[in-house]
């Protein structure tokens, strides 16, 4: 298991977030100007960082991007609570996930984005037996509905819920929506600053009493979060207000990268 940003990612994200100058980053770093772009593309250090000086500058926390260069990872969530839940990888160049959650017993499915190619989604609806009837958009970059239309043709009476602007009225989620696929619960929670049109939704109501599940988009990976150039401060506001505040057993699933949990973030996101 790999994280989806190594060190040099989060400080270029949180450099251009803070709009500070290579020179300078590179000064509180203790490092010269082709060091940290190395480090930059590389995520190795050429030599120990000062990171108590840097952190403070890009507005992160020195000991959590000290765990990441030491190569902190989450610890892989118990799946067992979540048993009608998937998760489907499709990489065209990267990686992306997509998410499939349904009722166990009457078989009502929601799908969370489509990725690239929603082809083992459909392998998965069949084999279980599955009705999918909602699709629920993160946001609206390519990798995450680039099936949007083979899904509608193979699915024309599904029900989409989306962010993104001028969406028909019947799509456009609302903050009090509160969507039931079978016995579980979806809502919504708007989580902007990477994309637009970024939303969070939450699932809720699983059989045995299981934590809810978030699912992100790209408001926040393991130990990193959406690229927010312009936006910086309003993409990490909304996830402290949106997702950071269930409980730490929630069960975070990101657009890209390993499965988390809220708990796991607390402690080890540099962002947080």
């Amino acid at each position: 298991m790999t994280l989806e940003d190594h060190l040099g990612d989060i400080l270029r994200k949180a450099r251009l977030m803070k709009n500070v100058e290579p020179a300078a980053v590179a000064a509180a770093a203790g490092l010269n100007a082709e060091e940290l772009a190395a480090l930059e593309d590389s995520g190795q250090p050429p030599r120990p960082v000062n990171f108590a000086v840097l952190a403070p500058l890009l507005a992160l926390d020195a000991a959590k991007l000290e765990g990441i260069a030491r190569g902190w990872l989450p610890q892989p969530p118990a799946l067992a609570g979540w048993r009608q839940l998937r998760q489907v990888t499709t990489a065209r160049g990267m990686a992306v996930h997509c998410y499939l959650a349904w009722d166990e017993v009457t078989r009502e499915a929601a799908l969370f984005d489509t990725g690239f190619d929603p082809a083992p989604v459909f392998r998965l609806v069949e084999e279980n037996r599955l009705n999918l009837t909602h699709l629920f958009i993160t946001h609206s970059h390519h990798d995450h509905i680039e099936g949007l239309g083979a899904v509608r043709e193979r699915f024309p009476k599904i029900r989409i819920h989306t962010d993104i602007k001028g969406a028909p009225p019947q799509n456009k989620n609302r903050r009090d929506d509160c969507i039931h696929v079978g016995r579980l619960r979806v809502t919504n929670r708007d989580t902007p600053g990477h994309a637009e049109d970024g939303v969070t939704y939450v699932i809720g109501n699983w059989p045995d009493d299981a934590p809810q599940v978030a699912i992100v988009g790209d408001a926040i990976f393991a130990g990193s979060m959406g690229g927010a150039k312009e936006h910086g401060e309003l993409a990490k506001a909304k996830v402290r207000e949106q997702i950071l505040t269930l409980l730490d057993a929630a069960l975070i699933c990101p657009g890209h990268g390993p499965l988390t949990t809220v708990g796991q973030e607390k402690r080890g996101n540099p962002f947080f």
